[in-house]
Parts: C-alpha cells; structure tokens; sequence
C-alpha cells in the first residue's frame, strides 16, 4: 500500500518518524513535505499529497502542520479527498468508521510524536463501516 505524506516545518521531525514506521512496516511513501525546519508555505506540500490521493497513486494521505487546520483546509480543496484533522484516538477511528476520511491531518505543535504514531496506527488499521454512513459521506463532495 502506498502512502502519500506532506508537511510544513513544523511537521518535519514528525515526518520523519512516521516515514519510517510505515516503511519498516512495508509500506510505500511518497514524500510530498519539507525536509528541514525552515519556513515554508504549508500548501506548496499539501496540493500534491492530496493530489497523490485523489489520483490514486496513493491509497491514503498524512498531512502535518503547526495546528492542522491549513492542512487540513487546502486538501478539502480537492474532490475526493476526506481529511480529518484529529487530536485523539477515538477521533481517528470515528473518521475512518463514519466518514470514511482518506487523509489524516496531524497537529503537530499540540500532540506528542507517540500520540501521532498512534494515529497513524488506527487510522490505518480501522475500516470504513459502510450502511447509512455510506449515504452521507456521498453527499459530502460539491461535484457540479
């Protein structure tokens, strides 16, 4: 499986991390983000992570930044991509179970790195429920 992840300086140490948790876990990244700390301008990394997902060259995106919510605002920009922004474990899960998110959007100046870690595990391993949430996510893109 293959995982598209992007990221601003504030992201990159957890970047890091997780690039080599997915891989020692035999998954495939494409790296999108900065590789260092210094300034930069957090859609220059996000567009072609959501892009890499909405393409299907990814199955699933990580996105990180200081709070998450540039991030997370600039991949909703694209059709088909669900991302979640989320700061606890249940979160996660709910937006995999209900919503069926295919990014996970990290906030990497308030969650520790062991708590993104942990994300990154249950969003990768919690399924879509389908049923009636299947109906509402259907509704959520604005195709017109």
């Amino acid at each position: 499986m293959t995982i598209a992840i992007g990221n601003d300086h504030a992201g990159t140490v957890y970047k890091f991390e997780i690039i080599k948790k997915l891989e020692a876990a035999g998954y495939t990244v494409l790296n999108f983000g900065t590789d260092t700390n210094n300034s930069m301008d957090y859609p220059d990394a996000i567009h072609p992570t959501a892009e890499a997902v909405e393409t299907g060259k990814a199955e699933f995106g990580i996105i990180l930044c200081g709070s998450g919510n540039g991030a997370q605002m600039t991949a909703n920009k694209h059709q088909g991509i669900r991302a979640a922004l989320c700061w606890n474990n249940e979160l996660v899960a709910l937006t995999r179970q209900h919503n069926n998110a295919n990014i996970l959007t990290i906030p990497a100046r308030f969650v520790s790195l062991q708590q993104a870690l942990g994300f990154v595990d249950v969003f990768l391993n919690t399924e879509f429920e389908g049923g009636r949430h299947a109906t509402r996510v259907d509704k959520i893109s604005c195709t017109g």
